[in-house]
């Protein structure tokens, strides 16, 4: 058995806890898996079958949520996450291009991690700065009219 530091909670007890603080809610599920991936930064598979089991669904129903759901995470996210939008105004203005650039850039593809925990690469759908497309957001701070040249410098910031 593994042992916990003091001050963070196992998966199984950071779910019995939400499902606590959410206990008779209509349609706990979201807000109890936001509440997991907030305290641990994902929903770990092992924190699955016990929330399936504190509310009496099955295990396939809340990993289809888990995995349906783009802010959940089965995994920890890296250091900073990197967020392309590919709605239709970004899309009409690159960001199928961009996203592209992205991937060969961090040698990854959308929803991994690079191999050294440092950047994850997610695809959104809409980061509301359709005016200023193609946006991307990077460690939450937003940026618009981004282009590959200009993503390839953020990028090296994150990473240096």
């Amino acid at each position: 058995m593994t042992s916990v530091t003091p001050d963070l909670r196992s998966p199984r007890e950071c779910a019995l806890a939400a499902v606590e603080a959410h206990r008779g809610e209509r349609g706990a599920l979201l807000p109890i898996l936001h509440t997991v991936a907030a305290e641990l930064g994902h929903v770990p598979r092992d924190a699955v079958p016990v929330l399936a089991d504190a509310l009496n669904l099955s295990i396939a129903e809340v990993h289809g949520v888990v995995t349906f759901y783009r802010d959940f995470r089965s995994v920890p996210a890296g250091r900073t996450t990197v967020r392309v939008c590919r709605a239709e105004a970004c899309q009409s203005v690159g960001a199928q291009a961009l996203a592209e650039h992205a991937e060969a850039e961090l040698g990854i593809v959308a929803g991994e991690t690079t191999a050294d925990g440092g950047v994850s690469l997610d695809d959104v759908f809409c980061l509301g700065n359709c005016a200023l497309g193609p946006a991307v957001q990077i460690g939450g701070r937003l940026h618009g009219r981004v282009s590959p040249a200009r993503l390839s410098a953020l990028l090296a910031e994150v990473r240096a």
